[in-house]
């Protein structure tokens, strides 16, 4: 029987973009393709470091915390399921010279029925672990996006770009890295978030899960 087992593999690989422009009208009715009223120089650039974001986000490292008990609280299941098989495997093999041929034909059909049901069991977790990670990213997305669609507003940016190791920005100065006002302000509005009654809600069913 091939080991059966279930892994959290790289949890939450997030990459976290945004790449927005505000567009101004001079109210001129030329006829040139561009606004003159939005020069070069009136852009205004910043970016994060997503890595530390992540690194740093209070939801971000919540959510992977639970994730990840709850996969290797998933993973023991699976095994216990796995190991009970083993163990009627055995037991078949220890008593298989005191059968006749149709108990032990009952007994491979058995046993048969238990893996495939065992293996079915194990798809189901992990897609039900992927469609979590899923839903985990696209809430996170959607926090960081909108967040830094307000603070750019605020900060009168027309560009917020991501910066890590594989992203097209080589370098950044530190003048226009919100990096740190970007962990401040989601962490801010994250425990903001857990003081409501609806979220103190949705803390206590998880625990009694």
């Amino acid at each position: 029987m091939k080991n059966v087992s279930l892994a959290l593999n790289g949890i939450l690989v997030v990459a976290v973009a945004i790449l927005y422009y505000l567009h101004f009208s001079s109210g001129s009715k030329s006829s040139a393709a561009v606004s003159e009223s939005a020069t070069p120089t009136d852009i205004k650039i910043a970016f994060i470091n997503s890595d530390t974001v992540l690194k740093h986000y209070d939801f971000f490292k919540a959510t992977v915390e639970k994730l990840e008990a709850k996969g290797k609280k998933l993973d023991q299941d699976l095994q216990s399921r796995a190991q009970s098989l083993q163990n009627d495997i055995a037991a078949y093999q220890r008593n298989y010279g005191s059968m006749t041929i149709g108990q032990a034909k009952a007994v491979e059909e058995d046993l048969g029925k238990k893996r495939q049901n065992l293996d079915m069991y194990q798809r189901s977790l992990e897609q039900e672990l992927m469609e979590e990670q899923a839903k985990v990213n696209e809430d996170l997305y959607l926090k960081v996006t909108n967040y830094l669609k307000g603070y750019a507003q605020d900060k009168q940016l027309q560009v917020v770009l991501k910066y890590n190791t594989s992203s097209d920005l080589l370098y950044g100065g530190s003048a226009i890295d919100i990096t740190q006002d970007v962990i401040q302000g989601l962490n801010a509005q994250y425990k903001q978030e857990l003081a409501t009654p609806q979220a103190k809600s949705d803390t206590t069913k998880a625990k009694k899960k």
